[in-house]
């Protein structure tokens, strides 16, 4: 890598500037960065002898992650030189708006790893529904729901689901699944014949556009019916 003369800054300054942090920030973006270059943007300065990508290297070398960097306790974080209240401060800073954007991102959406699950959700606004109603509930990589997308209304038969109306906003939203759910107000769940044909034509188009069909739900009384379970997907 060379020399780097640090002429008694601990700061970056004095780097070429395609090696400064935030400038590199700045011209690639977050994403482009190492831990460790994040990281010195963070500290913002180093300490006599070593520039602030030296201290944030050897924080990461000593801890083994940024989960063990947080989970470190001020005595731990103390033990690395140059590291005081002012940094110990700007790193949980830091690391504590990270967990608050994951919690963000997936609160109110809730996660659909069983049929259950989605009978849960909607049990409650299909309770006395008088008319079928046909919705998808669009899912991420993870199973937790993106958004609810109502198909159709009214009776359910096999021309009445439309793939381009199923599927739209599945497509539009990118979303990695989807779970189609729909009630029966004579409070019996069991599926029809229209329901199973209807279920095998959205998942022969569910293949072809590259969403998957998870399940098709059915709602009644208290009671519901997966179709994943019954083998029909």
């Amino acid at each position: 890598m060379g020399s780097r003369k640090t002429t008694g800054t601990t700061g970056v300054r004095g780097w070429p500037e395609g090696e400064r942090p935030r400038e590199r920030l700045a011209k690639y973006g977050a994403e482009a960065l190492s831990e460790a270059q994040l990281l010195a943007i963070t500290l913002r300065t180093g300490t006599r002898g070593r520039t602030v990508l030296d201290l944030a290297r050897e924080l990461l070398d000593k801890f083994g992650s940024l989960r063990a960097l947080d989970r470190a306790s001020q005595a731990d974080l103390r033990t690395v030189g140059g590291i005081g209240t002012a940094k110990i401060a700007q790193i949980k800073a830091a690391l504590e708006l990270g967990k608050r954007m994951m919690a963000e991102s997936s609160a109110g959406k809730p996660l659909f790893a069983s049929s259950e699950a989605v009978y849960l959700h909607f049990a409650g606004r299909f309770k006395n529904h008088r008319k079928e109603t046909f919705v998808a509930a669009l899912l991420d990589a993870k199973n937790r729901l993106m958004k609810e997308c109502r198909v159709s209304e009214g009776t359910l038969t096999n021309t009445a689901i439309h793939p381009r109306e199923a599927f739209g906003d599945a497509m539009r939203e990118s979303a990695a699944s989807v779970i189609f759910v729909h009630n029966h107000p004579s409070g019996d769940p069991e599926p029809s014949r229209d329901d199973l044909a209807v279920t095998e034509r959205l998942k022969t188009t569910g293949d072809i556009v590259g969403i998957r069909v998870l399940d098709h739900v059915i709602i009644g009384d208290g009671r519901y019916v997966s179709l994943k379970e019954r083998g029909f997907l």
